[in-house]
């Protein structure tokens, strides 16, 4: 067996404004709650960021993904903590005998801007994995006004976890 794998995962909200104007849940990215007029429309919390590396993970140790270990149908996840479902996958990777090695992510959305709040989420993040926060990166991009995300519709994250053999 490989010492090392590697996971890609990928997460899209639709966003919409907040209560009572529109059904946007409240701005979380990282487990970091971000003043925004809008919000994800999901099921969850919508936090896309943990999911995305949720994902990356679960994908790196060969296991089912987010959706299928958590589903949507669930009314049971209805506004869960997306943060207990990363804990919960690095669980499963500790169970399988895997470990953190690092996590790289990017948001992809106009606002709300993620540098300021970049170590915040980072810090965030590591502890919720109970890793160091210098295994963690998080950057935000733009879409430069091109499709849904560019129009502030929808928020998109990508996230790339290495993993190893825990020693």
């Amino acid at each position: 067996m490989h010492p090392q794998r590697i996971g890609h995962g990928w997460d899209l909200h639709r966003l919409a404004p907040n209560p009572p104007q529109g059904d946007g849940r409240p701005m979380r990215l990282g487990g970091v709650a971000l003043d925004s007029p809008a919000g994800p429309v999901a099921h969850s919390d919508g936090d896309a960021l943990l999911h995305a590396i949720t994902d990356a993970l679960l994908a790196a140790a060969g296991l089912d993904d987010l959706g299928t270990t958590w589903p949507d149908t669930d009314a049971a996840h209805d506004g869960a903590d997306s943060g207990a479902f990363l804990q919960a996958a690095a669980r499963a990777l500790r169970q399988h005998g895997w470990e953190v090695g690092n996590i790289s992510a990017t948001v992809v959305c106009e606002a709300p801007k993620i540098g300021p709040r970049r170590e915040e989420m980072q810090a965030s993040i590591a502890a919720l994995l109970g890793c160091d926060p210098e295994q963690i990166h998080v950057k935000g991009k733009t879409h430069e006004g091109v499709d849904a995300v560019g129009a502030s519709q929808a928020i998109e994250v990508h996230a790339v976890a290495l993993i190893h053999r825990a020693s």
